[in-house]
């Protein structure tokens, strides 16, 4: 009984280090300087709402959660191969369409912007895939895959949802205290965040080598853009 009970704790302890370590990429994942076109993507599009829509911002963060943690898992178990370099270059291209969309946007009610959840989780899909290489060499075959990506993921929407409190305060204090009008706001933000992306976009323009390479089913060897 006693040999038992100590198995319980030994492996009760060794998952608490693995979900600890795993959270801890997660939250890096999104937490660090590197992360920067994952940061402007949850900028442009958070760009939209209001401190008072805050409910509806953590479905938008879990639906883009989501997104992401589909492809990782995917690619990293070897079932998608996407040519690193159009990875890269198309997240920067996600924070383009996703900052062009909310310039377009005249109408701020619940309905008007929902589009923002289809987009964060199909572009979401993408985003995954860039990180989806370094995080199968990380994990060690004696780990378990799922409390891994469990662990990733917690980490991941955390760290998300702190910067999109960030980015929701901030525009309370702009149109608040700034006396900036919510209109005037969206179109700074998402301006700011599409001319740094479009500068990504234009450094990771693929080499005409890449052009290639194909979209497969199979195996996958995927960088980190991170």
């Amino acid at each position: 009984m006693e040999e038992e009970l100590s198995f319980f704790i030994s492996l009760l302890s060794q998952e608490m280090n693995d979900f600890g370590f795993y959270f801890k990429i997660g939250w890096e994942h999104i937490i660090n300087i590197e992360a920067l076109d994952h940061i402007f993507f949850i900028a442009a599009l958070a760009a939209v709402y209001m401190l008072k829509d805050w409910k509806q911002v953590l479905v938008l963060v879990t639906a883009f959660t989501l997104g992401h943690t589909i492809t990782l898992v995917l690619s990293s178990l070897d079932f998608v191969e996407v040519s690193s370099s159009w990875v890269e270059f198309l997240v920067p291209c996600t924070i383009i369409f996703t900052a062009v969309s909310n310039l377009f946007l005249k109408n701020f009610s619940s309905r008007a912007i929902r589009i923002n959840y289809f987009l964060a989780l199909f572009f979401g899909l993408i985003h995954g895939l860039a990180f989806a290489n370094t995080l199968r060499m990380i994990i060690s075959q004696d780990q378990s895959f799922a409390l891994s990506m469990f662990s990733f993921s917690i980490g991941l929407e955390i760290g998300q949802i702190l910067i999109v409190f960030l980015i929701l305060l901030l525009a309370e204090i702009s149109v608040g205290l700034w006396k900036l009008t919510r209109r005037d706001w969206i179109i700074f933000l998402s301006s700011a965040v599409m001319a740094l992306a479009i500068e990504m976009a234009a450094e990771r323009w693929p080499h005409q080598k890449d052009h290639a390479n194909r979209v497969s089913i199979g195996n996958t060897y995927q960088k980190s853009v991170y």
